[in-house]
């Protein structure tokens, strides 16, 4: 995306820690657990891609269509995931998103040409989607407190990284972020 170097290198850093941790959650023991995992460290490492600074790096015009495809193939995934229920009906939201972001971006007059991208995008669909992650960032905040904060929380188990993929507030946190970064891309459109 396009802004200020500085916030983009920090934005890449944010979304590939994530996607880096959302990796070692796919060695969690529960299934489930592994397949959220797994969409989420491609989400995590698709948006720090995307948000490389146009200074730093411009992507080949072309590199927008593989973006749209695999976040198309990646939301439609998830979707047949979630028909079961709406309890994951976030993933495939995430993936639309990405995939409006590559399509606004290869559509807009200067792509991959390291041109600041202002305006790119259908203001109706931009404002629609800051207004779902914004209500996602801030409930997903909210639900995270009281984990943090309740009194009894079993200590983590020892034994390396495997333990760490089946904490509960650690996988919000890692949504929560994701959800920031999200209102961050957004924003830049």
């Amino acid at each position: 995306m396009h802004g200020p170097a500085a916030s983009g290198w920090l934005l890449v850093a944010l979304c590939a820690a994530t996607g880096a941790y959302c990796l070692l959650r796919m060695r969690s023991s529960v299934e489930e657990q592994r397949r959220t995992a797994g969409g989420e460290a491609l989400m995590g490492f698709g948006m720090a891609a995307m948000a490389v600074p146009a200074a730093a790096f411009t992507p080949p015009s072309w590199a927008w269509t593989v973006y749209a495809v695999v976040f198309g193939t990646a939301g439609l995934h998830a979707l047949w995931a979630a028909r079961a229920g709406t309890r994951h009906l976030h993933h495939p939201l995430g993936a639309g998103a990405m995939v409006y972001m590559a399509v606004a971006m290869a559509a807009s007059p200067g792509a991959g040409q390291g041109h600041p991208h202002g305006s790119s995008g259908t203001p109706l669909l931009t404002g629609v989607l800051l207004l779902y992650f914004t209500g996602y960032v801030l409930v997903t905040g909210v639900r995270l407190v009281p984990v943090a904060a309740a009194a009894g929380n079993p200590a983590p188990r020892a034994g390396g990284f495997s333990g760490w993929g089946d904490r509960p507030e650690l996988a919000r946190a890692c949504r929560l972020s994701m959800g920031i970064a999200m209102v961050a891309m957004l924003l830049t459109m």
